[in-house]
């Protein structure tokens, strides 16, 4: 124990070292804030219709579901889930799994077996690189957004299966994948597209997602994997697509067979977050117009999504400028290694529809003044 107790101490002091230590802790403000830093890019995690969702799912169903959805743990609220997110995906088949990262964790490693290449957009997301790992096939990356790499890689494949994980928007960056391109190049060499969605479902393709705006929503070579801890202002995740492909995660899948079923509060809330997508597309307007005004008065080039991502020159001074802005009403992500996959520590914003441009242009401008302080801090 000893020994553990070293180790523990050293890592503590290399992370205080590199000014990458990290906090979770509640936040805590007795002013109002402008909220450029949280995922609930279409402002419905405090919607009074997503509360009444989940008290009254709560009041049918209790608080927890008791189980794994294999055994007893699958209710009413999660059928209406899987049926709403079809409709808002354009999907044959859903299937809902207690957070976004358990559900790439059972997308891949219930497709992924030994036999299999799996090659990955070297952007993807963390969860998506530990499915990755646990799926047993063999893996390797291509350059971001390269298709020509990835051209090459497929042909050069000698397994009999081959899978492409890319996302439709990236979290750092905020940039987009060419969707319609890699759907094509996989069609042509018999590999499956597996989209991570995360940033794309409420914000991409009016809403529906960057998959269904290509028009590929069911086609048999596409899975698309969601959370509902972003735009949609819920919990939970999934994987969306054919039945049989359903069917092999339900008896495979086991993140999702020895997992606790997503609490039905969390399953009805976003299901009602699904039917206000579709029936108020004027939120997801909202989002694109913030994001530009973030992006004109940063002088950013205007990224794909909800997500605006201004680079810094080190991690200490995104700490401090995280932190004046926090003391000046604004919140912003602060994203440094090893959270960013190009080394580069950054100010993540993230477009809220539930501001108005007023507000959007006075916390952009009061971003761009912090860090043009910090410039001229050196």
């Amino acid at each position: 124990m000893q020994a553990m107790q070293q180790w523990l101490a050293k890592s503590a002091r290399l992370r205080a070292e590199r000014g990458i230590i990290r906090h979770a802790q509640p936040l805590t403000t007795d002013r109002p804030v402008l909220d450029l830093a949280s995922n609930d890019y279409l402002g419905l995690a405090d919607d009074p219709r997503l509360k009444a969702a989940a008290i009254e799912a709560i009041q049918r169903y209790g608080t927890g579901a008791r189980a794994s959805r294999v055994v007893t743990g699958t209710v009413g609220a999660h059928v209406d889930l899987e049926r709403e997110l079809c409709a808002l995906t354009g999907q044959p088949a859903a299937l809902v799994f207690s957070s976004g990262y358990l559900a790439n964790l059972g997308v891949l490693t219930a497709l992924g077996r030994p036999g299999t290449l799996i090659l990955a957009d070297e952007h993807i997301h963390a969860s998506l690189i530990d499915a990755a790992r646990l799926a047993r096939g063999v893996v390797e990356t291509f350059p971001h957004g390269d298709l020509a790499a990835l051209r090459t890689a497929l042909a050069g494949r000698t397994t009999a299966r081959a899978i492409v994980v890319i996302e439709s928007i990236y979290s750092v960056f905020g940039d987009a994948a060419d969707v319609t391109a890699t759907a094509a190049l996989c069609a042509d060499y018999d590999a499956l597209l597996v989209v991570d969605e995360a940033h794309g479902v409420g914000v991409a393709g009016a809403g529906r997602g960057a998959v269904h705006a290509a028009g590929l929503a069911g086609a048999d070579r596409v899975v698309v994997t969601a959370t509902m801890s972003k735009a949609l202002g819920a919990q939970g995740g999934a994987v969306l697509g054919s039945l049989l492909l359903r069917e092999q995660l339900v008896n495979t899948a086991r993140s999702f067979i020895f997992d606790t079923g997503l609490a039905p509060a969390s399953a009805a809330a976003a299901a009602a977050a699904c039917a206000i997508v579709l029936t108020e597309p004027e939120r997801v307007a909202t989002i694109g117009h913030n994001a530009g005004l973030i992006a004109a008065i940063c002088k950013l080039p205007r990224a794909a999504g909800a997500v605006q991502s201004l680079p810094v020159s080190s991690a200490d001074a995104a700490v401090r400028i995280s932190d004046a802005l926090r003391e000046s009403g604004v919140l912003v992500g602060c994203f440094r290694p090893p959270s960013v996959p190009d080394g580069v520590s950054r100010l993540r914003m993230t477009a809220n529809a539930n501001l108005d441009a007023n507000q959007v242009t006075r916390a952009a401008t009061l971003v761009a003044a912090a860090v043009a302080a910090e410039s001229d801090r050196k």
